[in-house]
Formats: C-alpha cells, structure tokens, sequence
C-alpha cells in the first residue's frame, strides 16, 4: 500500500510540473488523473495537497530565475538592479487583481463548481476550448503580422512611411546565449523595463480569470501579455514571475490552515509530489522557454480543445 500511494504520488507530481507552467490547464488534468488514480486520503487532504505541491513547481521558477529576480547580485550593476526592483514593482501590480478575486471568490468556486463534479466538468471543458480557440486566433493574428512586417522593404509600404522594425535579440536569462523570438518583430514590449504599469495590471486582470477552473494560469497571462502587445518571451516570462506570491502565499497559507496534523504516510505524500513537481517543473520550464522563442502557442489551443472536448465526453458517459 505504501509503494502504491508513493507512486500515486509521483504521478501527481508529475502532471503538476507539467501542466502548471505549459497553458494547457493543470485543474483539467488533475480531474482526469483523479478519475483514474485515487490517492487513499480524506477530501481534506487531497484538496490541500493538490495546492501545496505547487511549492515545488515555485521553488523551480525561483532557482531558474534566481539571478534574475535578486536585486542584491553583486554580479549586477546599478542599473541591473533597478531593472529587477522594476520587475518585482510590476509582479506586485500584476498579482492585485488576483488576490482580490481570489479572496472573493474562491470559496465560492470551490463550493459552487468544484464540489460538484458535473458542474465541473462542463466548466473545465469549456474554458479548455474557450481559451484553445483564442491562443489560435492571436497566432493566426500574429503569423499575419510578422508576415506583413517581414516585408522587404518598398514592398506593401506602410501607410505611415515608417519602415518595420527588425526583429530584436531576446534571451529568457542574462546569462544565456540571444535568440530570435520572432513576435518581437510586431511586439510593442520586449522588456521589461518596456512594460508599463498599467499593462502588468491589465495582464494581472487576466490572471484573476484563472479563478475559472480549467482556463490555466499561465495560460490567462499570456493571452493578456500578448494582447497588450509584449512578444511571446516577455509573456511566458511574466507568467512565471506572477506565480510566485500568487501561489507561493496560497500555497503557505492552504498548508498552514489545515495544521500539521498529518500521518506518516501523508508527509511521505507531501514530500514525494512536492520534490516530483519541482524536478518536472524544472524541465517543463526550461522547454517553455526554448519553445517559444521558435514556436508560437498554435499547438497548445490545439491540445486544449481536444482535451476539453476528451474532458466533457468522458464525465457526460460516465453521467449517462
């Protein structure tokens, strides 16, 4: 029994390291995995600790972002340093909306929708395809554009006589080697110190929409990001820095309410998923950031609508 839950454990993991940082929703996986591996653990328990693994996935955005995100790096000089205060400035603007809504209204979702498995599931499927249908209208928008800029020159001539910008050098790290992101061709913001205030509170509105189970965290950021005009870097990036005191303070929060009255088994549950989500989420980052400098989200809003379309078929048989 125990190396069964151990691996029930690291299968949850897994999923978590996964899906909380691709925009593909880690709450429409968690249902299907659930359907089919069931840890043998009160509700109470699997509810928190379906957020306290998400520590782990945190703990990999801080060890890959580390130098990034300290302002007190002595291999920093000053204006580094005021670059990542600027970051931090617009992360706590970003996480406002966030922790508004969620104060609001998570209760009311975990009562009204995720307790009731049918309502569920028909929200879960629909915000998958929702959100799968608009990441693929912004990329067919956006193949659009880069095209049309990607013009030579003299050929299909702005009306306003300016020539398109080329496309900037971008790098996810200080430390790692430029690559092209071609959305930064079109991009109205390729840094950070580009992206206003106003913008990171708009994209933090967008991630208060990820209250709505199955629309996927990263994957309400993004969209956002790349509606107000930042590239695909600069939105998969924010997407991964406004987790931090997001899910950072919930996950805390979540694990500290329900005590430390926990069975050896149930720590064992705990470290297992905890230490399997940062390992995964570790690798899934560092895919996401090289996936996007070369690709665009096109096959993510694929995978979404037929996960939700896999989604709603399978809880409406078993309803049936």
């Amino acid at each position: 029994m125990v190396l069964f839950e151990a691996l029930k454990a690291f299968l949850f993991g897994v999923v978590e390291g996964i899906t909380e940082w691709l925009p593909i929703s880690s709450t429409g996986h968690m249902m299907l995995l659930d359907e089919f591996v069931k840890l043998e653990v009160s509700e109470a328990f699997y509810s928190t600790f379906l957020v306290v693994i998400q520590l782990g996935a945190i703990l990999a955005v801080i060890l890959l972002f580390f130098h990034k995100l300290n302002p007190f790096s002595p291999r920093k000089n000053a204006e580094q340093k005021r670059t990542t205060w600027n970051i931090w400035a617009k992360v706590v603007v970003g996480s406002i909306p966030a922790a508004i809504v969620g104060l609001l209204l998570d209760d009311w979702i975990e009562e009204h929708i995720m307790t009731n498995e049918d309502i569920a599931a028909i929200v879960v499927s629909v915000a998958l395809i929702v959100y799968g249908v608009i990441f693929i209208a912004i990329e067919l928008r956006n193949r659009r554009l880069i095209a049309e800029a990607s013009q030579p020159r003299g050929k299909h001539a702005r009306t306003d006589g300016e020539n398109p910008a080329p496309a900037r050098m971008v790098s996810v790290d200080p430390d790692a080697e430029a690559e092209y992101d071609a959305s930064s061709v079109i991009a109205k913001v390729n840094t950070f110190d580009e992206l206003s205030y106003g913008k990171a509170f708009i994209i933090g509105i967008f991630q208060s929409l990820a209250i709505i189970p199955g629309t996927s965290r990263s994957g309400s950021i993004i969209i956002g990001s790349m509606l107000v005009g930042t590239s695909r870097t600069i939105a998969t990036e924010f997407a991964f820095f406004l987790a931090i005191p997001i899910m950072l303070g919930w996950s805390v929060l979540k694990f500290i309410k329900h005590g430390f009255a926990y069975t050896g088994m149930e720590w064992m549950i705990f470290g297992i998923g905890l230490v399997t989500a940062f390992v995964v989420s570790v690798l899934a980052i560092k895919f996401l950031v090289g996936y996007v400098k070369k690709h665009d989200f096109t096959a993510f809003g694929v995978y979404r609508i037929i996960l939700g379309v896999v989604v709603l078929g399978y809880f409406l048989l078993i309803a049936a």
